[in-house]
């Protein structure tokens, strides 16, 4: 998170004064920061590199404000009731503020820096935790390094951006679950490091420079205890964000980058498949009889235990040999995060299960 001197932002201005080309260009803003993540959402692709797709897009946008700017399209910088300033943070009318500031940065090598931790740590992070729960680590990340960052600069009128805080959360929370993981990382050189040395060299730094900041009086952009209080509170949250999720704490396989995509996916397919041992065949509850060629698929298909690959391979089967009792259209086989489904090939939900 970097805290900009004061004078390099107009920060008297609000929403309420914003003419038609900020409010296209603030309203493109909040488009490309949820849509990745929507997109994520119904598509089930990875939260840590939509958020990372974010962050970069939302810089774009600050790029083309400051273009605008220079062609005098733009009068007012728009950024200035979401930015996190500390002395106004206390009202409830600013409280988005300790969040939104984690979506704006004050230059590419700032974005740069933060996106490389975001998806070289978040993504072997969310394989861990699986999606929902990296998304609450993410935001408890981004939101400790703000309220710290708050607390000990509650006076100060100097605006802070950045998503460091989260940056440094997924340090946190990484080295509190599965500290043994080896992942690829620029360390000096471009290679596997272990997440205890790289989480511990972040901090530790951290700390040092903080000290130069807050003791010796060394002066610095830099919110240090932005970064600090994201750390503190993913490490401190992990635990409990994790009770339940794919992977026990402290396993020690060698990461996900030690696994196989399959592999890992299979395993986490695993993870969330539901029991179809006592669900009701689709037809059945649908009101529909029962196929006899499909009848001794579907008793081997319940009888096959909860491995992923046998499922999907019986599922598979079974959807190559029947129809949709609607349509009468094919039936075909769609892999899922929470295991595989037949559906209907022309009309999903003429026929869907489980």
């Amino acid at each position: 998170m970097i805290s900009p001197e004061p004078q390099t932002t107009n920060m008297g201005y609000a929403m309420s004064v914003f003419g038609i080309a900020e409010w296209f260009l603030l309203l493109l803003w909040f488009t490309v920061l949820i849509g990745p993540l929507i997109y994520a959402k119904i598509n089930e692709t990875s939260y840590a590199l939509s958020l990372t797709v974010s962050v970069l897009f939302g810089y774009v946008i600050q790029v083309f404000w400051t273009l605008f700017a220079q062609w005098g399209l733009v009068e007012y910088w728009i950024w200035s009731d979401f930015v996190l300033i500390p002395s106004r943070t206390s009202s409830p009318l600013w409280i988005h503020t300790l969040f939104s500031a984690g979506f704006l940065h004050s230059d590419a090598l700032h974005v740069l820096g933060n996106t490389v931790i975001l998806a070289l740590i978040g993504i072997p992070l969310e394989q861990r935790l699986g999606g929902r729960r990296y998304l609450q680590i993410y935001f408890i990340g981004l939101f400790g390094g703000s309220f710290a960052w708050y607390i000990f600069n509650s006076a100060s009128n100097s605006p802070s951006l950045g998503a460091s805080g989260a940056a440094f959360g997924l340090l946190g929370a990484y080295l509190a679950g599965w500290p043994k993981d080896e992942i690829p990382f620029p360390l000096i050189l471009i290679r596997k490091w272990p997440v205890t040395l790289i989480a511990l060299l972040y901090f530790a730094l951290e700390i040092i420079r903080a000290y130069d900041a807050m003791a010796l009086g060394k002066g610095t952009n830099v919110a240090h205890m932005a970064h600090l209080g994201g750390f503190v509170a993913t490490y401190l949250a992990l635990p409990l964000v994790a009770k339940g999720g794919p992977y026990a704490l402290g396993v020690d396989d060698g990461g996900p980058s030690g696994q196989s995509l399959l592999s890992l996916r299979m395993k986490q397919m695993k993870s969330s498949m539901i029991s179809i041992t006592d669900l009701p065949d689709p037809w059945s509850a649908g009101g529909f009889e029962l196929p006899k060629n499909a009848k001794e698929t579907l008793q081997k298909l319940r009888a096959s235990g909860d491995e992923a690959e046998t499922r999907i391979a019986w599922m598979e089967h079974l959807a190559n040999q029947s129809e949709c009792p609607v349509c009468g259209e094919g039936i075909g086989m769609v892999e899922r995060k929470n295991g595989p489904t037949i559906q209907c090939s022309k009309e999903p939900q003429h026929f869907h299960w489980p």
